[in-house]
């Protein structure tokens, strides 16, 4: 039977440290040649043999493309907790390109002389069933993760890191019960005993496909891997790989598409067997594997296991999807889904996460999440404080992928920037420029949401939003077009991208005009604000009085001890000592000064990027203001609810200066005459809603990124009528369906009925 798998050719390696890099260059030398695959045997009781992972690790650092996996791990002397995160570690670092395969391991006595406490056969299948369990928990299960075993268990471990793609497990043996294993668990099957066990093939795929039906799985899910050594002569007809390359061809075809082999693995430490089966062999092997299949019609292709159909959501056509969106989808079954399902600040559960690679897989995801019947998100880097990047049961477009950063024009500053560039990485990459580009206060933000919605940042009374540099936007529509708009070209929409832009399409790329930006003074002030309301008043009256070379956010947390303390963040656009100091005074003197920080320092160093990925749990729920002056009155309630404890993080961060000089019809964005930006983060949306609803009247508008308020008078605060009303009209002619709906949605204007 001809299972479907794309053929996989790997090259096997002795690990001997004999010359301790001859193997590694044996590997490097596969990968030149084109082989998909290098495998090393694992024996650690072997006083000859490298150690196995060791020697794959190096090899992962001496190659870029050729997948890596042990002919197979020996797990009686390896935990398989660990195992599993070094597994993942090492596909993290090497971008998806290991495979596991294990074994339940022989050579007891050796074995035991290391410490390895011998099993039966029966024991040995029993313990290996475990050791699976517990890697695939520790990739995928959520923490703590409890899995039951005698030989092997896990009793409220921490999981690993999630890997970088779904590692295959595959498993050695050729004993019925480890055959009926591989049927229920194993993503491969490995035939022992290489040539001389291929005579148990057909026997073997039998038991394990009969096995992989009665646990509900598609025997296609199963790849099967065979270790083959050979000869080549000049003449044909000594015997099975004995002869020359067309006779391999013709013995190595039938275990394809007669005897359903997906992997065919050449075990030879010779370079010159290496080549001539990569130039001779393989393809015409593939070639021939090809004319076979389509003479029998059968479709080549993988099967998602079915661990992973399981847990699909309902309402999506998973069997649908484009193929290059599939070999790139997560779903709830995956081993990478924990890393994929949330935000930075807010759990999820999608049915479905889309990582598009280029432009044209944007429009073919937004193609296919059009005609599903669930929510749909699109995430940039997962920043998002307002929540919507993520969802339950619905789909995600994920565009981290498109992370590009170039420079177009030095002339004119014009970047090209993808939408999942960070802001800590577009800020060191214009940094040698001396060009800065004014986003938030957080590097870890992505381009794309922020670029969409305006950009509060640390230069922006200097600069202006991070919009206000916007010069060209690429985007994919919910028709699937991919347009280009600016202000020429589909200018109406170039507009409405300008603040409102996740209402309109999925940007592929932005050009931005950066700023000449050099050194700048940053400081972190510390303050007794216990005077709180008096503080925020002066506080608000020294922003608005400084030159537009400063720009200074304030947060405070809850009260302790009757104490309120205020941090003031604030970026001086100078790199001159004196001017730094003279633009801090005032703020410092605004209070008991309880700690200080003042640099100059690169844009970068402000702006940094993270350390820890976004795998937030939880729901928090945030509300946003726009206001013009922190008048006594606004004041006074911000004490109250600051005071109250509601809210464990409240930020201003002012605005004016730049920002206030577009005109606001310019954008979407229409809210130019606000100095501030208030955002106040709660655990209950009942209790801080109660109090912050009583504040609504100070506010002239609110920030969508901030937001996470669902009620309908929410979309007026963002978008004064005249823009609300210009926004429907576009929202008609470019998404008359709503497809994008999902992000504080402007709904298209209706269809003027006419009489007839």
């Amino acid at each position: 039977m001809d299972y479907g798998h794309p053929l996989q050719l790997g090259i096997f390696i002795t690990p001997s440290n004999d010359d301790p890099q001859a193997p590694v260059e044996l590997a490097r030398l596969s990968e030149d040649l084109g082989y998909d695959l290098v495998t090393f045997q694992d024996h650690p009781y072997q006083p000859r043999f490298h150690d196995t992972w060791t020697l794959l690790s190096w090899v992962a650092a001496r190659t870029e493309r050729i997948h890596l996996a042990p002919n197979v791990l020996n797990v009686p002397v390896r935990p398989p907790a660990v195992v599993a995160r070094a597994a993942a570690s090492l596909d993290l670092m090497t971008g998806g390109r290991v495979t596991l395969a294990l074994g339940a391991g022989h050579f007891w006595d050796a074995m035991e002389a290391m410490g390895t406490g011998r099993l039966t056969p029966g024991e040995s299948v029993d313990a290996l069933a475990e050791a699976v369990e517990v890697v695939r928990a520790i990739w995928s299960a959520p923490a703590p993760l409890h899995v039951p075993g005698e030989h092997h268990r896990l009793d409220g471990a921490q999981g690993g890191p999630a890997p970088a793609h779904d590692i295959p497990v595959w498993i050695g043996g050729g004993r019925p019960r480890m055959l009926r294993l591989v049927g229920t668990s194993a993503d491969g099957w490995v035939v022992p005993g290489g040539v001389s066990g291929l005579p148990s093939l057909r026997a073997g795929n039998a038991r394990i496909d009969d096995a992989a039906a009665t646990a509900g799985r598609d025997p296609r899910e199963i790849r099967r891997i065979v270790n083959v050594a050979g000869r080549f002569t000049d003449a044909p007809g000594g015997g099975f790989l004995t002869g020359p390359a067309a006779q391999w061809v013709e013995d190595l075809l039938p275990l394809v598409v007669e005897d359903g082999v997906g992997t065919i693995v050449l075990a030879t430490d010779d370079p010159e067997t290496m080549r001539r089966f990569a130039g001779d062999v393989a393809p015409a092997l593939r070639e021939a594997v090809t004319r076979e299949r389509a003479g029998r019609g059968v479709a080549e292709g993988t099967v998602r296991p079915a661990r992973v159909r399981a847990r699909r959501r309902e309402l999506i056509a998973y069997d649908q999807l484009p193929a290059p969106l599939a070999e790139r989808a997560v779903e709830p079954g995956d081993a990478l889904y924990p890393a994929v399902r949330s935000n930075y600040m807010r759990g999820g559960s999608p049915g479905l996460v889309l990582r598009p690679r280029d432009a044209g897989e944007v429009a073919a995801a937004v193609t296919f999440a059009r005609t599903q019947p669930v929510p749909l998100s699109v995430r940039s880097a997962g920043h998002g404080i307002s929540g919507r990047s993520t969802n339950d049961g619905g789909i995600v477009v994920d565009v981290s992928a498109l992370s590009t950063i170039e420079v177009l024009d030095e002339a004119t500053r014009r970047v090209r920037i993808g939408p999942g560039a960070r802001w800590g990485e577009v800020a060191a990459a214009l940094h040698p420029y001396g060009w800065a580009l004014t986003s938030g206060d957080y590097g870890g933000v992505g381009v794309g949401g922020l670029a969409t919605t305006g950009g509060i940042g640390f230069l922006g009374r200097d600069h202006g939003l991070t919009i206000d540099h916007l010069r060209a936007v690429e985007l994919v529509l919910a028709d699937g077009t991919h347009v280009r708009a600016d202000e020429t070209e589909h200018a109406d929409l170039f507009w409405a991208v300008r603040g409102a832009g996740f209402n309109f399409g999925v940007v592929t790329a932005f050009e931005f005009e950066a700023d000449e930006v050099g050194d700048i003074g940053f400081a972190q002030l510390v303050l007794d604000a216990t005077d709180t309301a008096g503080f925020l008043q002066r506080w608000g009256a020294a922003v608005e009085a400084a030159p537009r070379d400063t720009t200074s956010f304030l947060i405070m947390g809850r009260p302790r001890e009757g104490q309120v303390v205020a941090q003031l963040m604030t970026a001086v656009n100078s790199d001159d000592p004196a001017t730094v100091l003279a633009r801090l005074r005032p703020l410092a003197e605004l209070g008991p000064l309880l700690g200080q920080s003042a640099q100059i320092v690169p844009y970068p160093a402000v702006v940094s990027l993270p350390d820890a990925a976004h795998q937030a749990q939880g729901e928090p729920v945030t509300r946003s203001g726009l206001l013009e002056h922190l008048t006594p009155e606004f004041a006074a309630d911000a004490k109250r609810l600051v005071r109250s404890g509601e809210t464990f993080f409240f930020q201003i961060r002012a605005m004016g200066g730049a920002i206030s000089d577009v005109d606001p019809g310019a954008t979407a964005f229409a809210h130019r005459s606000a100095n501030f930006s208030v955002v106040a983060f709660g655990a209950s949306r009942t209790r801080l809603d109660r109090i912050w609803d009583s504040m609504q009247h100070h506010f002239t508008g609110i920030y969508p990124s901030f937001e996470t308020d669902p009620r309908p008078e929410r979309l007026l605060d963002a978008y004064p009528a005249p823009t609300l009303e210009r926004l429907r009209a576009l929202k008609r002619r470019y998404d008359p369906d709503n497809v994008f709906r999902d992000n504080f949605n402007v709904a298209p204007q209706p269809v003027p009925v006419t009489q007839g």
